[in-house]
C-alpha cells in the first residue's frame, strides 16, 4: 500500500502541474489520481475493520478458554467437572456431542466429528442433546 500511496502523491503532483500549465491530459491524470486515492482510503478502512474483527475474535476465544469446563475421568472411574485450564498432559476427559473440546488431545475411545470453526459464540449443537 505504501507504493500505491507514493503513486497517488506523484500522480496528484503531475495532475496539478498539468492543470496549472495547461499541458497534457489533466482530466485523465486527475481521474487516475482520484482512483489511486480511493484505493488507499478503502484499503486503510478495510485493514482497520479486519484488525477490529480479529481482536474481537481473539478476545472471544480467550474468554471461552477460561470459561470452558472439562469432564475429567478419575482413576476410580468417577467423573469430575473441572476448569479446562487445569487439565494436564495424559489426563482423560469425556466429551459428548455438542460440547466444547477442552483442549488438544487424541480420541482414545469411540468416534468423533469435530467442528473446528473459530466461532465459539455459536457452536453447533447436536440436535439430540438438551441443555
Amino acid at each position: 500500500m505504501f507504493i500505491v500511496e507514493v503513486g497517488s502523491l506523484l500522480t496528484t503532483v503531475i495532475f496539478l502541474q498539468e492543470l496549472v500549465a495547461g499541458t497534457g491530459r489533466p482530466l485523465f491524470t486527475g481521474q487516475v489520481a482520484a482512483w489511486l486515492w480511493f484505493t488507499v482510503l478503502f484499503a486503510n478502512f478495510a485493514e482497520a475493520m479486519a484488525e477490529g474483527r480479529g481482536k474481537a475474535q481473539a478476545d472471544t476465544l480467550r474468554r471461552t478458554r477460561t470459561e470452558t469446563v472439562a469432564h475429567r475421568l478419575r482413576p476410580d472411574g468417577d467423573i469430575e467437572v473441572v476448569p479446562a485450564a487445569s487439565l494436564r498432559k495424559d489426563e482423560v476427559v469425556m466429551v459428548k456431542a455438542g460440547e466444547f473440546i477442552p483442549g488438544d488431545g487424541e480420541i482414545v475411545e469411540g468416534v468423533a466429528s469435530v467442528d473446528e470453526s473459530p466461532s465459539p459464540a455459536s457452536p453447533r449443537r447436536h440436535p439430540g442433546i438438551r441443555r
